[in-house]
Formats: structure tokens, sequence, C-alpha cells
């Protein structure tokens, strides 16, 4: 037995890895959501803390910057024999080499990218790597814990969104899989009947397999486990439900919050036209606001609150058409206090956003740009508050970078968003920010309403509660926090302990 469980986790998606981990770890930048962030920063938390952690990742050569031309073969000998001794074990397929984002649009293609990453982690990655314990991260893995339960090897499976693909089990096996070890173990369309007749006839649902094969699993808020059991949320799966269901009942669930990655700290963000913390914030986001204003052409005014929207204007999940409704009428209710919105995110929704400021002539109110990871860092340090008005939310990251940057969130009381965020008393020094219960856009304008009148409250008030919120959601919203929960289930799993020391606090 080893001194130290061995931890292998398989992702899709990453942003970075720890130097020590690899040669190529600051190459290693693949991502398409939140799941890339907190994969890189739970590695890198776990590493840090000593634990023998590896991971599994398609080689995205192209996303990896690596010039392939320039490789001659004894030269890619030798890189894979270097890259073997390491921690970073790549799965390599033609699939993966030249794409430039990690998931394509075409129809059909997503499940081959997923099949012959398994492939290769089933068939080369778990036989090198021998883990004590797989840490699996949404449909993509799912194949991988019926093996794992198959191989005696105990398989945590994380839950980060409900998207899944379905694919025949005869077409697992062209790929290269032998599922024939354990069928039994995955989530059929329909009850399985024979081998031979589901082989062809019953297709396997990637997501469900992940849950039903899995030891023990985690969605990345604990409301949103709860909502999901609960049947608040009619888009997710009967079989979904039932298999988290199953688990919850059987003590193998839990919800375990993400957190922003160290970098979202204005203290040391390089993208801020000036750093500032909680005890010297009044004067950096004073010259943050201006820095913002300028970039988006709004009035450049110290004094005029401005509400962020970071998030994707996604109609069917964040709520932009909440924003949209009232925009007009919110603009024109506080201008003498020179409200100003700024929008910086994707997606076809802007063109709403567009229309409605140039029709009311409110070009140096309401700001729309495309996203940019400096502009929106700027943002979150430049506002007043961040509006997150989702009608559902597995976990969310915004609310939680917003006020460590002094930014106070305005959300819908749902999933992550009400784990992380409290309205706010300032009478009680309590809460740190504005949430409704009610999803339409009376409930976002009383929300807004009650930020709006915080704003208007003395300054040594305001500052007062700011200071708090930053340092609190510091202290709260980090990945060691994370990483001890994940500790707390790995250890649970193996039954006995990742390190020989204390995990620090």
């Amino acid at each position: 037995m080893r001194d130290k469980p061995r931890i292998l986790i398989v992702t899709p998606e990453i942003t970075y890895l720890p130097e020590g981990m690899g040669n190529l770890a600051q190459r290693m930048n693949a991502k398409a959501g939140g799941l890339a962030d907190v994969s890189a920063s739970l590695v890198a938390a776990l590493y840090d803390l000593g634990a023998d952690v590896h991971v599994a990742l398609p080689n995205y050569r192209r996303m990896f910057h690596m010039d392939v031309f320039n490789l001659v073969s004894q030269e890619l000998r030798l890189y894979h024999q270097k890259l073997s001794n390491e921690r970073i074990h790549l799965a390599e397929d033609r699939i993966f080499y030249y794409r430039d984002q990690v998931y394509s649009s075409y129809v059909g293609e997503n499940p081959r990218i997923a099949l012959a990453f398994q492939r290769e982690v089933i068939n080369n990655i778990i036989p090198r790597v021998r883990p004590d314990l797989i840490h699996c991260n949404d449909w993509m893995t799912g194949l991988i814990p019926a093996m794992a339960r198959r191989m005696g090897i105990p398989c945590l499976f994380t839950l980060h969104n409900i998207h899944t693909e379905k694919v025949r089990l005869s077409t697992i096996e062209d790929i290269g899989i032998d599922a024939a070890e354990f069928w039994g173990g995955l989530y059929f369309e329909g009850p399985p009947a024979n081998y031979e007749t589901t082989r062809t006839h019953n297709r396997v649902d990637l997501l469900t397999s992940g849950l039903f094969g899995s030891h023990y699993i985690n969605t990345v808020s604990p409301s949103f486990l709860d909502e999901i059991v609960a049947g608040y949320h009619g888009f997710i799966p009967p079989q979904v439900r039932q298999e988290i269901q199953s688990k919850q009942e059987a003590g193998c669930a839990v919800g375990i919050l993400n957190a922003p990655d160290p970098s979202f700290d204005p203290q040391g963000d390089t993208h801020l036209a000036r750093n500032y913390g909680p005890d010297s914030f009044a004067a950096g986001k004073a010259a943050n606001k201006r820095a913002f204003q300028e970039r988006l052409g709004l009035e450049l005014r110290p004094d005029a609150p401005i509400i962020f929207w970071p998030s994707r204007l996604d109609p069917v999940q964040k709520g932009p058409h909440l924003l949209t409704e009232i925009l007009f009428s919110v603009i024109s209710d506080y201008e003498e206090m020179g409200l100003q919105v700024a929008i910086v995110a994707n997606g076809d929704f802007q063109r709403h956003f567009h229309d409605i400021a140039r029709f009311h002539d409110l070009g140096g109110r309401v700001a729309v740009h495309d996203f940019s990871e400096p502009l929106s860092r700027l943002g979150y340090a430049a506002s007043d508050f961040m509006v997150m008005p989702s009608s559902f939310e597995p976990c969310g990251l915004p609310q939680m970078i917003a006020p460590i940057y002094g930014s106070l969130p305005i959300v819908h009381f749902t999933g992550g968003l009400r784990d992380t965020i409290s309205h706010l008393d300032p009478a009680k020094d309590t809460g740190n920010g504005f949430s409704f219960e009610v999803f339409d856009s009376g409930g976002l304008r009383w929300a807004i309403d009650e930020a709006l009148a915080f704003w208007k409250k003395p300054a040594e008030v305001r500052q007062g509660q700011i200071g708090r919120i930053m340092r609190e959601a510091t202290h709260r919203f980090n990945h060691a926090e994370c990483a001890r929960q994940y500790f707390d289930i790995y250890e649970k799993m193996l039954k006995r302990p990742l390190l020989t020391g204390v995990i620090p606090s």
C-alpha cells in the first residue's frame, strides 16, 4: 500500500496546472466554462497540500500551443516518456489535436470526442497511473465510473451541468472501449435485456451512467442538489433526478460550492487601473470606475452607481430578459442619481440591450461590450453592484467574485446563488448582497431598488459594510476551503487519510 493514496482527476477542461506537476503545466489551457477553472484550482489546491494528485485530459495540441510539426518521432517518444513520469496524462487522438475549442457545434462530434477521451483514459491512462480513487467530471467522463466499479476503484462523479449525450453500446465498442466488461453498470434509455439486444438497440445515457455507476456524487452547490431531489426544476430529466435522489438517500451525495480562482484579488489583479483591498477600496474603486467608464463610453461621473452584468447572455438560464423588461424604467427612475448599466458578455441577446439603448438614447448610461477577461475584471472593480438573475444556477462564480472586489451582488434566490448571497441588513451587520425570490422582472426591480436604497445611505455606512463584505468574501470563497471538502469525501471513500499531516486551515 502506498504511503499516500493516488487520486486521478479526469476532466475535459482545464485552465492551468501547478508548475511542479510537469514541464507543460502552464500551457494547459482549454476552457469552455466554469469546469475548467474549478478543475484547475482544485488540482492546484490538492497539489499544494501535498496530495498525490494526477490529471487526465485530452491533448488539445493547438490550444496548448504545441508545434507538432517540429516534434519528430524521436522527440515525441522522449516527450511521452518524460510525461509518463509526471502527473499530467494526456489522452492522444487526432480528434483533439487541431481543435480550437473544447466542444463542437457540429452534430455528433461531441460524443465522438468524449468516447475517444474515455477510451484513452480507460485503456492507457488508468493502467499506467494505477489510481486508488478516480474523480470524474460531467457527461464526457460518464463511462468511467462503471469501469472503475468493475475494477474495484472508488469513483467520485461531479455534476457541473445537466447536459448529456446518448450513444449506442456498439458505437462505444467500435471506438475501442471493451464495454462488455462493465456494460451492466451503465444506464440505458430503456431497461437492458440481454447483451446482444442492448448493444444495438438501447442507447447509453452518458451523464446518468456517471451518476449511476459512481460510488459517490456531488453537485457544485448544496441547494442545487436539494432542488433537484425536490423536483424544483422541470428541465432535469427524470432519470437524472432519480439517480441523484438514490445517491442522496444512500448518504453518497453532497453539494460542494466551487470557488473563484485565486487570481481574482483586487490587491494583485494586473488588469485593474489601481489595486486596492478592504481598507483602501474607496479610492481604488473610484480610479477603476473612471477607467471603466472611459473604456465603455459611459458618462464620466464618479458619483454614479454602476450595475455590472458579467454572465453570458443566455435567456434560458441567466435571465437577461428580466433586465431588458425594466432597463428603461430603472434608468429613468434613477436619472438624478446617474445610474449606469454595463454589460460585458457574449450572446445573441446583446441586440435587445443595443436596441433599447439606441431607441431611448441611453448611450452614456448603458454600455454593451463583448466579453473580455481584462474588461470583465475591471468591471468587477469599477462597479457598485453585480446583477445575476438566473432562473437556476448549479453554482455560479460571478456572485462570489463580485463581493471580493466590493461589488454587491443582486441575484435570484436559487441554487448556488442561494448558498452564497444573503440579503444585506446594515443595521445587523449581516448579509452580502440583495436577493429576490419571485423569478420575474418585478422581483428583479425590487432587488435593484433595495440595492440603490443602500447606495443612498451615508458614506460611512456604505463603506463599513463594503469593507466587511470584502473581508468575509476573501475568507469564505477560496479553493482551500473547497479542497478541504473534497478531501473529506476522498477520505470517506478511501477509508484512510490522504495525508500524514493535518490539512492547513
